[in-house]
C-alpha cells in the first residue's frame, strides 16, 4: 500500500493546476456535492452515501471507471477530510499509487458557533467553486 499524502486546499489547486494528469476526487454523497457546492471539474464519486452513510460498495469499481490509470495522481476531497482519507486508503490498498487526502475539505473544521466555512476548508480559501 503507497503512503497516503495530506495537503491542505490550497497546495491541492496548485499541484491540480500545474499537472493536468491529475485528478480532483469529491466523495461527498452527491447531494453535498450539488447543493453545498464543489471545486470546479471534480468528478463526484462517494465514498458513503444516504440514507444510513453505509460505504459506497461499488465505490471502488467506479473509480476504476472514470480513472483507470493507478499511477495518476488522485486529490480526495469531503466535506472536513475524514471520509476522503478513508477512501484514500482505500483506493492505495486497490493499488492506486498517489493518492493525496486534502485536509481541511470542501466545508472545513466546525467554528464555535457549530459553523463550517469560516475557519478553513476549500470555500474558505477562495479557489474556485460551484453549484449545481
Amino acid at each position: 500500500m503507497s503512503d497516503i499524502k495530506s495537503v491542505n486546499p490550497k497546495q491541492a489547486w496548485s499541484a491540480l493546476e500545474s499537472d493536468s494528469s491529475a485528478v480532483l476526487l469529491d466523495v461527498r454523497d452527491r447531494i453535498e456535492y450539488a447543493y453545498v457546492g464543489h471545486p470546479q471539474g471534480a468528478i463526484n464519486i462517494p465514498w458513503k452515501e444516504l440514507p444510513d452513510w453505509k460505504p459506497n460498495p461499488h465505490f471502488i469499481d467506479q473509480v476504476r471507471q472514470r480513472i483507470p490509470q493507478r499511477d495518476t495522481p488522485v486529490f480526495l476531497l469531503c466535506r472536513s477530510g475524514q471520509r476522503s482519507l478513508d477512501a484514500a486508503k482505500s483506493l492505495a490498498s486497490e493499488g492506486y499509487l498517489k493518492v493525496i487526502n486534502i485536509e481541511e475539505g470542501f466545508e472545513g473544521a466546525l467554528d464555535a458557533n457549530q459553523h463550517r466555512g469560516t475557519l478553513s476548508g476549500w470555500r474558505f480559501h477562495g479557489l474556485p467553486w460551484e453549484q449545481s
